[in-house]
Parts: structure tokens; sequence; C-alpha cells
């Protein structure tokens, strides 16, 4: 038996035995009990489906921000905040730019934080201690330590960085 259909002889019975014989008729039962039915009023585990959750697509030239380097860095970067704008989303994913002469400053970490160099090379300071950074390597600082990242060379810095968003 079709949902709809079984909403409607249930409303059907129930007017037939409360009902018999008042104005309401069958075929009105039969299509408020349709309505509810389709609009999912009725409701029971075999009844529910799942809702897709969709997805956003984003890109660089619509999120670049020149901005200084973060935590007293200095210098000059370029900053993409991707997915910035959309609720409930419970991380920051960034691609940041560092040019020679800037820096992300050295600052202790408030939570989990996730660096990939994208490209370009790079001295990372992790809790006082310098490290060699490259294309491909993953860096993930923990809540408490401290850290800060220049370019070194002539050409950029490109990273992605991720971490929990703090609301």
């Amino acid at each position: 038996m079709v949902r709809g259909e079984h909403v409607a002889s249930k409303l059907c019975g129930w007017y037939n035995a409360i009902h018999a014989g008042g104005q309401v008729t069958k075929n009105l039962l039969l299509a408020v009990g349709a309505f509810l039915s389709g609009a999912g009023f009725v409701h029971t585990a075999t009844q529910q489906k799942p809702q897709k959750g969709g997805y956003v697509i984003e890109h660089d030239a619509d999120v670049a921000t020149q901005q200084p380097g973060p935590h007293d860095g200095g210098g000059q970067t370029i900053g993409y905040s991707f997915f910035s704008a959309v609720p409930k989303l419970s991380l920051v994913f960034r691609k940041r730019v560092l040019r020679p002469g800037s820096a992300i400053g050295y600052h202790e970490q408030t939570e989990d934080e996730i660096y990939y160099v994208l490209s370009g090379r790079g001295v990372m300071t992790l809790d006082g201690k310098n490290v060699d950074v490259g294309p491909g390597t993953a860096i993930l600082t923990r809540t408490g330590s401290s850290h800060g990242l220049k370019p070194i060379g002539t050409e950029d810095l490109v990273i992605i960085i991720n971490y929990p968003l703090q609301r």
C-alpha cells in the first residue's frame, strides 16, 4: 500500500467510525490524507529519506585578498579564505601566498592547525626549532605549541592552512 493510500484509509476508517452520515465526504478525507502524507506529516522510519548535503565551489580569483603577514609577520601576502561565508561550516580552509620578505609571525597555537606546502621553500619555526619546508611538506601544529613561517629565496611560498573555526 502506498503511503498516501495508507493514511487516507486510516482517515476514512476514523471518519466512518465516528462521523457516519456527517458532512465531510470520503473524497475530502482522501485528499487531506494524501496532502498530509506528501507534506511529510506522516512519520515512520521506512518513510524517511536522507537529505543530500550538496556542495560549494569557489575559485582563487573570487576570494583573493591582499593582506599583511598574519600574527605581525610583516610584508605582503595574498590570503584566500575559501568557504568563509558558508553557514554551519566548522573549519577554516585557507590558501596563503607568502611573498619574499613576508611571514606568518611566531605565535602560540590555540587549536590544532595543519599547514601544507604547495610550492616554494620556507623555514618554519616550531617551538623554537627551525625546520626547512618545501612542496609536499605537511605540518600539524598542536594546541599549545608555537610556530612561525617565512619564505626563503626569491619565489613565493604557497601554503594551505586548515583548522577548526573558533565561534
